[in-house]
């Protein structure tokens, strides 16, 4: 294959912050389609003791000016530049509640993780915490990314979304290390990545936060959210090449809510881990 294949992670069940896909240099007219279906194990939402495992669609498709479609993000590289990666980026961030976070397509990449949610199934827990939380509806982000390759395997990767939230004034800004996938002839590969997320006052509020109001449905005492740092995050990757046309994928990511987030009564368990396996094939 002409590039390793990485299935998107799950860090969260908050907003969904995507890795872009690495460029793709392609023949002018062409596209890379991949398509695949896997397992994964997350919490219901950020934060949550509880957890869920679902399938998990994969979707990517690259085309040869730059536009790619990733799971539930969409974007455009713009840089003619072998060691800079930027442009525009949209990314869906799925409804969330009382039993979690809606579902979700991932996407496979060659270049870092990003972030997935599960989909919603099952009955309410009597235990959950967002009993007596408003719902937070489904929106569209809009942001972009900068990505910048340190060395032909370390890039340092960024990305800045707007939009979240009810009253969509939430942002974020998603920062990582990531030792990319060694050679693309490789039939094995295992990728590192290493990051922080911020977040602003608004997202903590929306995500973390519980209102006056959502105090007395729920029982909770009211609780202001602030912003700043939200979460630390560490994920590892094994890819396997089957064969030409298919990949093995599989991922394994720990994050841990970070200040105003991990006070939340929200969070029962501010560590998390995700697992995620994926059988993909390119057409």
């Amino acid at each position: 294959m002409e590039k390793l294949l990485a299935l998107a992670l799950v860090a969260g069940c908050g907003a969904a912050a995507a890795q872009t896909p690495a460029a793709n240099p392609m023949p002018d007219g062409s596209r890379d389609l991949y398509l695949g279906l896997g397992v994964l194990s997350a919490p219901r939402y950020e934060g949550a003791r509880l957890r869920r495992s679902s399938a998990l669609p994969v979707l990517q498709f690259e085309w040869s000016n730059g536009i790619f479609l990733s799971g539930m993000s969409a974007g455009m590289h713009l840089s003619n530049v072998p060691s800079l990666e930027y442009g525009p980026l949209l990314v869906l961030q799925p409804r969330r509640n009382e039993s979690g976070s809606a579902g979700a397509i991932g996407g496979v990449d060659g270049g870092g993780p990003g972030l997935v949610t599960p989909p919603a199934g099952g009955a309410v827990p009597s235990t959950s915490r967002l009993e007596g939380i408003e719902p937070i509806g489904a929106r569209v982000q809009a942001g972009g990314f900068f990505n910048v390759y340190l060395s032909p395997r370390v890039r340092w990767a960024n990305s800045l979304l707007g939009g979240a939230g009810n009253q969509r004034n939430g942002a974020t800004w998603r920062t990582d290390l990531q030792r990319v996938a060694a050679e693309p002839a490789a039939r094995h590969a295992v990728s590192l990545s290493a990051g922080l997320t911020l977040a602003n006052r608004a997202y903590q509020q929306a995500f973390f936060g519980v209102t006056p109001i959502e105090a007395q449905r729920s029982g909770y005492g009211a609780y202001q959210a602030a912003g700043g740092l939200k979460d630390a995050h560490l994920a590892l990757r094994w890819n396997w090449a089957l064969a030409p046309e298919w990949m093995l994928t599989s991922g394994l990511q720990a994050t841990r809510l970070l200040g105003s987030a991990r006070r939340s009564p929200l969070a029962e368990r501010p560590a998390s881990l995700t697992g995620s396996a994926a059988l993909a094939a390119r057409f």
